[in-house]
């Protein structure tokens, strides 16, 4: 799930939220807005076992996917599009 919040001037908050059932050890969100670097904006497991992250961006599409232990990869249907190149967000 993702979850948007605008913030004065043009960004907006971006919460990337993955269910409890993703598949064990660290789970990184990358993308176009972190030069696809997993382990730069990891996610943390919340009390009710969810998994979240938050990053501010500016206006734009962006193209990301979760990248689990393993490299195993996940896609979020919650995206504005996905393809078989992982979620697309626009901004």
């Amino acid at each position: 799930m993702i979850k948007r919040n605008r913030l004065f001037g043009n960004q907006t908050r971006v919460t990337f939220c993955l269910p409890r059932d993703t598949p064990p050890g660290p789970v990184s969100v990358v993308g176009c807005f972190n030069a696809w670097e997993p382990g730069r904006h990891e996610l943390v497991t919340r009390r009710d076992g969810t998994r979240t992250v938050t990053v501010r961006l500016g206006p734009g599409e962006y193209r990301f996917r979760y990248l689990a232990t393993g490299g195993v990869w996940l896609d979020d249907e919650s995206a504005d599009q996905v393809d078989e190149r992982g979620g697309l967000l626009r901004l």
